[in-house]
């Protein structure tokens, strides 16, 4: 939806550079203009980049000049990459019973829930700045 919004310009086609304008939007922000380089995938606002999917600005260039969108999106997101994660088959785990012994004994002991008395210390180091100086005036406590 929101890339129906955006304004595309062809700057250099061969090479795939286009010009996208975001619209201005009603609190005043927006009419931005961002370089987006298809055959780099790449943007100018980064999102490509950081995301590695299409976004508004990629599927807006698609829309404009006929690609297909899919051929941008990465090949981890494909069906078959999906399909391969999958195809191993995993074994179960069994219930204890059918655990192995070990050689030796783990003990867990509960953590000392005691709580202790008074105010906790703090954490930080005092500096100059925590120490009065003793030729200043006595401040007023208000």
């Amino acid at each position: 939806m929101k890339s129906r919004e955006h304004k595309v310009t062809t700057y250099n086609p061969r090479e795939g550079i286009y010009m996208v304008r975001s619209p201005i939007r009603v609190s005043g922000t927006g009419n931005n203009v961002y370089t987006l380089r298809l055959n780099n995938k790449s943007c100018s606002c980064g999102k490509w980049r950081t995301y590695t999917l299409p976004f508004s600005h990629v599927l807006a260039v698609c829309r404009e000049n006929g690609s297909r969108i899919d051929t941008y999106v990465p090949e981890i997101y494909s069906r078959e990459m999906y399909r391969r994660t999958y195809q191993a088959n995993f074994r179960l785990v069994l219930s204890e019973n059918f655990w192995r012994d070990v050689p030796f004994n783990l003990t867990f002991y509960p953590p000392n829930m005691k709580k202790e008395r008074g105010r906790k210390q703090g954490k930080r180091f005092q500096g100059k700045m925590d120490y009065r100086n003793p030729d200043s005036l006595p401040r007023c406590g208000r």
